[in-house]
């Protein structure tokens, strides 16, 4: 399928290669928070970047130091092994074609076994006919299939994704099971998830999908008209290329709560700190992409089909956003670690309430030192506005 390339999609930002658009990601600001690091001017063979997310900074320093990558959700695991990982000499280039053969085997057996489930999108522009081609995807969730590897073909058809987009993430999500714990593994995922995120009508994640109405039909058919594996494989190519191994340094991926992190963290790390800053919980904004990695058919509820068992961040709340700072200043102070901490002036508290904790815990062992930077902040369409000015505060505490 021939599609038209915006440009500056396969621009890569910086020297590691983007996946996937991500609420509160440090890419923008990449600069300022390395030299803020830098900053910090001390020595230590560790880093761990403890709410990994795209893993994109510890992945930035991935030839400095021993990296330590750390996120609770199971899909930030899988971003910091694709990045940490030696791409380059362990892929074949011949690979992304054995994947085209195999994958279309699945899809096309998925679809002999399952003749009667056809969801035509190119015949009509009519938008009650659509509603019904939609509707009709979304009542699958009621359907038994009776052939491993249908979770997203079940779950999320009509939503986010068509029937044979969803058929397309099953299939490649079975091909990558067969390399698991293998570096093709983690291409085959960081490449599907960023070929989900070019598919999907959603607004940037997925928190919740889009009814059709007359205003964005025109909108939504292009998205529910785009070939999966066309993303897929221009992601994989770009990858495996960039990907290689000039970094040395050993590296660790832990899915972890913050405070079980910082008790395995090595003595005297650097520990960079980018928590939630307001009352929005990742789980729910890119739960499919959970369900993906996971895989594990979960309880999902309402019309988002969230996990039912989705992680809830202590810094999203403000009856504990106070004491979850305590605590993560407690564990840095008990590995005579060094902290950076991202926040910025929209958090859920100050910054002088952060500073005023932190004098508290750490009694005078540690320097203080504020960084700012003035930024336009993207609000993943949750508001009629895409973006937001704030300044992006790196507080550094470093162990005297």
């Amino acid at each position: 399928m021939s599609e038209e390339i915006v440009a500056d999609d396969l621009v890569i930002a910086s020297k590691i290669p983007h996946v996937l658009k991500y609420m509160g990601s440090k890419r923008e600001i990449l600069d300022f928070v390395m030299d803020a690091i830098a900053d910090l001017k001390v020595e230590s063979d560790w880093f761990c970047d403890l709410f990994g997310g795209t893993s994109v900074v510890g992945a930035s320093l991935k030839g400095k130091y021993n990296i330590h990558s750390n996120d609770i959700q199971a899909y930030s695991g899988v971003l910091a092994r694709t990045y940490l990982s030696d791409l380059k000499s362990n892929i074949n280039v011949t690979d992304i074609d054995i994947i085209k053969k195999e994958a279309t085997v699945l899809v096309e057996e998925f679809k002999l076994k399952f003749p009667e489930l056809i969801f035509d999108y190119a015949g009509t522009n009519q938008i009650d006919a659509i509603i019904t081609i939609e509707k009709a995807q979304q009542e699958l969730i009621d359907k038994d299939f009776d052939i491993g590897f249908h979770l997203f073909a079940k779950y999320y058809s009509g939503t986010y994704w068509n029937f044979e987009q969803c058929i397309w993430i099953d299939s490649l999500r079975c091909i990558a099971e067969r390399h698991k714990d293998k570096p093709l593994y983690y291409a085959i995922m960081s490449s599907l998830i960023s070929a989900m995120s070019y598919v999907s009508q959603s607004t940037g994640h997925y928190a919740q999908y889009r009814d059709i109405s007359s205003k964005n039909l025109e909108d939504i058919l292009i998205y529910r008209r785009r070939n999966l594996w066309y993303y897929f494989e221009r992601k994989f190519k770009e990858l495996t290329i960039s990907l290689n191994g000039t970094a040395t340094k050993d590296y660790r991926v832990t899915t972890l709560d913050y405070l079980d992190c910082l008790r395995v963290v090595e003595n005297g790390s650097i520990i960079y700190a980018d928590p939630p800053y307001q009352s929005v919980h990742y789980s729910r904004f890119y739960h499919a992409l959970e369900t993906l990695v996971r895989y594990d058919y979960p309880s999902v509820l309402h019309k988002g089909r969230y996990r039912e068992d989705r992680h809830q961040s202590p810094f999203c709340k403000k009856t504990t956003v106070q004491g979850a700072f305590v605590s993560l200043f407690n564990a840095v102070k008990n590995k005579n670690a060094h902290l950076a901490l991202s926040y910025s002036d929209t958090g859920m508290i100050t910054l002088k309430q952060i500073t005023d904790l932190a004098d508290t815990v750490f009694n005078g062992l540690y320097s203080v030192f504020v960084l700012e930077k003035n930024h336009m902040h993207s609000k993943m369409g949750r508001s009629d506005e895409k973006e937001q000015e704030v300044t992006e505060y790196i507080i550094l505490f470093k162990k005297r």
